[in-house]
């Protein structure tokens, strides 16, 4: 019964033993840890002839070809240091348009003819590999029986080695492509906007007379929130396990309203997972930095410090495996969606962006006085108006059903794409829109009142959380990305409409200084009427306010408020348009893009709505059809015995109706559920927002009043008190 299993289930984890220890970094300091499994510069350095490693360093670092005849000796290279760390196989690591990565391993080892065997791993080996491409989602742009698909080697991203229980893989990342050469993943769309964007910046950079940097490259830092409960309270959760979010569940006494989950002190088991999880992608080469509390109660955030935005995606993805398979080491479960338990906050996943040259200039670093940094305004106006003029297919880069339950909730920005600048950016653009900025804001010093603390310097403004797309000091944060998605779809977007900004800038300037204008006086002419177009975007409001809704639309603001609001935007003749001018998506794979959406969010609910029903049919209803058995055999027994009025009349009221809503939500649910798509995935993903959607919502609100009334002993899920607190 209910409670015997979830106490069961309560007592496991009280008298677990679980083994904390197994990260010991005073025998291995974390500078001697950092990368060793990585096939990094210093190792191409050690082990590759003089020609190929520059070659090789000359391909990652400014983009050039590689010359396939380097592939042999890298391809050497690269096997002998995987075998000499214990490695059996090689996979090329892709990712598809599942939003997660997938890998086939093949074993290095090859019969030598004469009974043995030899390892053996060719340049063409490492430079492609054909994975059968057949069940992967294409959108139509290939039959359902055409099979064939190719990897192709990233050098610009290291291969790496992952540790396993029995031998290790050599990793290989990899975009992957179809036989008729469209991109089926998300990299291979990330490479092409990051080179749409590097060509249009180094133009910017030549008019300031830059001679040094030879490319511009995204940078990205993406923090990552993520939920851990206790393995015992997980297996009793069928919603969980199958679509990793609780279908079901009332709000607990006690949830994150007095605020001490945020920064608090991290239990002890949590942070051995934290710090094993940290070693693992020490290991990687992944520049962990941050790790604390969140603030709903067992939600906790790691951030890694700022990376190449092709390689922060693969080390993004790299997070979020290793914190899953660490977790499972010490009895917990780590959760990554959006919104797993309702009524809390759910998780995201901040996706901080910036613009730097080879030579590491930051071109969205202000400097002390930003007012007086042309260059720097330039590149931060181009973004301004990119995300202005383009704000609906950067809402649509983080569209999911998932994400759907956390956009616009208290915890996080709302559909609306605004940018927050900040008090001292917001005044200088003022200034340039009334005809140029003369000064800069200052910060000066905080007050602290307290003689022991020395001063302390203060910024020109504060932050603002609740904005969607926020100006950080040198960078932007893209509030907005869900934390289950693979980044590479935000920054691709980004990338691309940036690179639009750019370029039609610099067109601009080009034109005017090649007229006679001097750079000064063109980017005079050039910022304010972009400024004054694009102003609208800015808020340095409250976000989360109602008052910013209407005023939004005042704006001329688009509010997407769910996935299918926005889905139509990305076959939108501007949004094709845009794409193919930068090559970074053709219409075909654009439209595939569309029906894979689509078709996501309708196999997303309809998984929920048959986990749901399973449930509710299994577990909640036969629970409260055993109490109200209890409750009528009570009333019965006590009248029998002249109770004129027993008290247990009311309960048994209640759960009657309760139950009576309960079975009216089921079958409404089966009913809308039952609905089979005419062929469109998107008139059925609207047939899934419409009807399946409002009835997961009834039927949820139905159980969530059950479990309030029925008694404890028999109610079958571990409740949120229990997988929220227990650990």
């Amino acid at each position: 019964m209910g409670a015997n299993v979830r106490q069961d289930a309560i007592n496991s984890i009280a008298n677990a033993k679980h083994q904390l220890n197994r990260v010991d970094f005073k025998k291995t300091h974390v500078k001697d840890l950092f990368g060793i499994n990585v096939f990094n510069e210093e190792i191409q350095r050690q082990r590759l002839p003089k020609p190929v490693f520059k070659a090789l360093q000359k391909t990652i670092k400014q983009g050039a070809p590689l010359d396939p005849s380097h592939a042999d000796a890298v391809a050497s290279a690269m096997k002998d240091w995987a075998l000499e760390k214990g490695a059996t196989h090689y996979t090329h690591l892709f990712q598809p348009m599942t939003g997660i990565t997938a890998e086939k391993h093949d074993s290095f080892l090859s019969p030598d003819g004469v009974g043995g065997a030899i390892a053996e791993f060719s340049g063409r080996e490492l430079i492609k590999g054909e994975p059968d491409a057949s069940s992967f989602p294409s959108g139509g742009l290939r039959a359902t029986f055409e099979a064939r698909g190719y990897t192709a080697w990233d050098p610009t991203s290291p291969a790496y080695v992952m540790e396993n229980p029995n031998g290790s893989t050599l990793v290989i990342p990899t975009a992957f492509l179809s036989w008729t050469g469209e991109a089926l993943d998300k990299k291979t769309p990330l490479l092409r906007s990051m080179e749409a964007l590097s060509a249009q910046a180094m133009r910017i950079l030549k008019l300031f007379g830059n001679k040094d940097a030879v490319k511009v490259f995204t940078t990205v830092g993406a923090e990552q929130e993520y939920f851990l409960i206790d393995k015992a309270f997980y297996y009793l959760r069928p919603d969980l396990i199958t679509t990793g979010r609780t279908l079901f569940g009332a709000m607990p006494p006690k949830g994150q309203e007095l605020e001490d989950q945020y920064f608090g002190a991290i239990p002890e088991r949590v942070l051995a997972c934290m710090a094993d999880a940290e070693l693992e992608l020490f290991k990687f080469g992944v520049p962990v930095k941050t790790r604390h509390n969140e603030v709903a109660p067992s939600q906790y955030e790691i951030a890694p410090l700022f990376e190449l935005s092709n390689l922060a995606v693969d080390h993004q993805n790299l997070i979020m495996e290793v914190l899953r398979k660490t977790a499972d080491k010490y009895g917990l479960v780590c959760l990554l969606h959006e919104k797993p338990f309702a009524g809390i906050n759910g998780s995201g996943k901040h996706n901080n962006w910036s613009m730097a040259t080879d030579v590491g200039e930051n071109l969205l670093n202000p400097g002390d006085d930003p007012h007086e940094n042309a260059q720097f305004l330039v590149f931060c106006t181009a973004v301004i108006r990119a995300v202005n003029k383009y704000a609906e297919i950067l809402r649509l880069s983080i569209a999911s059903a998932h994400n759907d339950h956390r956009l616009g909730a208290n915890e996080a920005p709302p559909a609306i794409i605004s940018i927050f600048l900040g008090d001292q950016l917001q005044d200088i653009f003022e200034q340039i829109e009334k005809g140029g900025a003369k000064s800069s804001k200052q910060g000066g010093q905080f007050i602290t009142g307290v003689s022991v603390l020395p001063p302390l310097p203060k910024e020109a403004g504060d932050r603002n959380r609740t904005s969607p797309f926020a100006f950080t000091g040198n960078k932007f944060e893209f509030r907005a990305v869900g934390s289950s998605a693979n980044i590479s779809g935000a920054n691709t977007v980004l990338n691309t409409i940036v690179a639009e900004s750019m370029d039609v800038m610099a067109t601009k300037l080009e034109a005017d200084i090649k007229a006679g204008k001097s750079l000064t006086a063109a980017i005079q002419e050039l910022l304010p009427p972009i400024v004054k177009e694009s102003k609208r975007v800015l808020f340095n409001g409250n976000g989360y306010a109602e008052e910013w809704h209407s005023e939004a639309a005042k704006r001329g603001l688009p509010n997407h408020k769910n996935t299918v609001d926005v889905l139509p935007v990305i076959t939108r003749k501007d949004t094709l348009e845009l794409f193919a001018k930068y090559k970074v998506y053709s219409e075909k794979e654009l439209q595939s893009r569309f029906n894979i959406l689509a078709e996501a969010y309708v196999k997303t609910l309809n998984i929920e709505a048959n986990t749901a029903i399973m449930i509710a049919k299994g577990q909640i209803l036969p629970a409260a059809l055993r109490y109200q058995k209890e409750v009528a055999d009570s009333v019965s027994s006590a009248r029998a015995a002249g109770v004129a009025n027993p008290p247990g009349v009311d309960t048994l009221g209640t759960v009657v109706t309760g139950i009576g809503e309960l079975t009216k939500g089921l079958a409404a649910l089966e009913k809308a559920s039952g609905h089979h798509g005419d062929g469109d995935p998107y008139n059925h993903a609207k047939h899934m927002r419409e009807h399946v959607f409002p009835a997961l919502n009834t039927l949820r609100i139905a159980a969530d009043k059950l479990e309030a009334v029925v008694a404890d002993d028999l109610w079958p899920l571990p409740t949120y008190r229990e997988m929220l607190f227990i650990k």
